[in-house]
């Protein structure tokens, strides 16, 4: 994404625009973490017709979706986003201390939850 700063290249200044649409997997994540509201785009037809829009709004603990119909008539919908607090999950709970001196060794942070596998051997792998 890119900020058009003075609206010289989408004709709206301060909104984002993708400078490489062919790389867009059309996920909308871009749009729903942009602070600013800055990411505005097209949705599907079936969702959106032309002329209409539908813009996210993310809080900490929801997200709001505002859209706009083409007869200027709007609708806001609001769906929870988290089941903890934000900053609250420990990702490393019930983890050993990592051994630093082990770092190299295969299955290193993991080892007891493989639950079976066995490490990958490279001589297995299919070459061309």
């Amino acid at each position: 994404m890119k900020l058009d700063k003075d609206g010289s290249e989408t004709g709206h200044a301060m909104k984002s625009y993708n400078q490489e649409p062919e790389q867009c997997w059309e996920c909308y994540s871009c749009v729903k973490i942009c602070p600013q509201n800055a990411i505005e785009c097209r949705h599907y037809a079936d969702v959106v017709p032309l002329g209409g829009s539908v813009q996210p709004l993310r809080g900490t603990d929801s997200i709001m979706w505002t859209i706009k119909f083409r007869n200027g008539n709007m609708k806001r919908f609001k769906f929870p986003i988290r089941t903890t607090a934000e900053g609250s999950i420990d990702p490393y709970a019930g983890k050993p201390e990592a051994d630093m001196a082990k770092i190299e060794e295969v299955g290193f942070f993991n080892h007891n939850e493989q639950n079976g596998y066995r490490a990958g051997d490279p001589s297995e792998l299919i070459c061309k």
